[in-house]
This record gives C-alpha cells, structure tokens and sequence, in this order.
C-alpha cells in the first residue's frame, strides 16, 4: 500500500549542503505497522512529510496504492491520516464540531458523519467531553481528538509522527491501543519514533534510520540476527557509536 523508491531531500544551512534523506526505500503493506526509527535529526519527520506531499523531494518518489505522492497530490493525501505530536485542535470549536468540520473537508455527507462521529467517539471514550469546546480539554483529550481527526475519513494508510510525545503512561497506552486498532483494522501504518521501547511492543518491521541513511530493515529477530543485539536501544548505541 504504502511505497517509498529512492526518496531523497536535500536543504542547504548557511550555504552548506545537508543530505536529510539519502535515497530511503522500504514499503508498508495492508495491516502492517513499520516503525521508522532514529534519534533526533534522523530524517523521520522529513520523510513523513514526503510521504503526504508537504514537501517535494529532490529524488524518487513515494506512492500510495496507484498514486504518487508527486504527479497526484490530492489523491494521496485524502488516502492518508496524519497524526503528530502537535495536535491542532481548534480551541473555540467542541469536539464534535471539530470532527464534523474534518469531514466535511474530505467531503463526507452528513449523515455518514455523525455515523463515523458516534463510532470514533464509542472507540476513544470521548462522549463525556463531545460537545466541549477544546480550549477546556486536557492533553490527553485533545490528543484523542487527534486521533479520531485523524481516523475521520476512513483512510486506508496512517502516518504517526511521535504520537506520544508529551503524553503520560496513560496517553501514551491509549496510542498504543489505539495503533493496534488500525492494525486490525487492516491499514497500513507508519509510527515515526525515537521511543524505541514503545516500537519494540508495537511495530511488525522497523527502519533503522541514521542522517537520512536506512542503516536496517526486518523484524526485531532478523534485525538481532544481523546486528547481534538484542534491543532495539541496544541496536541503535551500536550503530551511532561507530
């Protein structure tokens, strides 16, 4: 489902070249969670936003199902839900307001709406906080806002850049749980991370991405198996130190 061919993205700091993303491929296929994994500065982030179209890369291309990223911007971006660490949650709108305004962007009728409105709120355990406006919400609500923000149009492919930054144990389960819900919900899911405890529990297969480089790509036994670690931690200090 999710496609990513040679991506590469380059951006210049006081005249100097810095390569962000080095020619990155790998691919995500239906019920799948990929954890992209690095440190700070690894290329996540900018890889993501390829990925949706917010930035143009210099190199290759990203595809989602038929559609690249490049020649049919809308078309991939009304197949994808985005989920990051900065929430966006208008603060003078409710929560159901907010939702129903998100569908009506994708251009969902009404009626089907409120529908998906009452299911994602039943999921998320929003319905004691529906009809409050989001300025009076805690962090932990509004990211569950995000979340069905994120799930409102029923996209096939889903894009999470460190979901649970900023979130205590208990926000930071309801990502989880709520991950392992798109995975049975058979979408394909990309979980951009430096928490590699979290991944560990959650991702199929993983990327290990250092200054733009995929450095490994398998399951956590093929990645022990070639880097003879036994820790997604312990993997990632391996490969820095060198």
């Amino acid at each position: 489902m999710i496609n990513v061919v040679e991506l590469t993205k380059r951006f210049f700091v006081k005249q100097t070249e810095v390569l962000a993303v080095d020619h990155l491929t790998f691919s995500v296929g239906k019920g799948e969670v990929y954890g992209l994994l690095g440190p700070n500065g690894a290329g996540k982030t900018t890889t993501l936003r390829m990925i949706i179209g917010l930035l143009q890369p210099d190199e290759g291309y990203a595809r989602i199902g038929p559609y690249r990223t490049n020649d049919e911007p809308n078309e991939v971006k009304s197949r994808i839900g985005l989920v990051s660490a900065s929430d966006g949650v208008y603060p003078w709108l409710t929560v159901r307001e907010t939702l129903l305004f998100f569908a009506d962007l994708y251009g969902i009728q009404p009626a089907c709406a409120r529908q998906r409105v009452a299911q994602l709120s039943q999921l998320l355990e929003m319905h004691s906080y529906l009809d409050r406006r989001s300025i009076h919400l805690s962090t932990g609500q509004r990211q569950r806002v995000t979340l069905a923000r994120a799930l409102i149009h029923d996209p096939p492919v889903m894009l999470l850049d460190e979901p649970t930054r900023g979130l205590d144990i208990i926000g930071s389960k309801l990502v989880l749980d709520y991950i392992a819900e798109l995975r049975n919900r058979g979408k394909s899911v990309i979980v951009s991370t430096h928490r590699l405890d979290e991944a560990q529990r959650l991702c199929d297969r993983f990327g290990l991405l250092h200054e733009g480089r995929l450095l490994h790509e398998g399951t956590l036994q093929e990645l022990q198996s070639v880097t003879a670690q036994e820790s997604l931690v312990d993997m990632f200090l391996d490969v820095v130190s060198k």
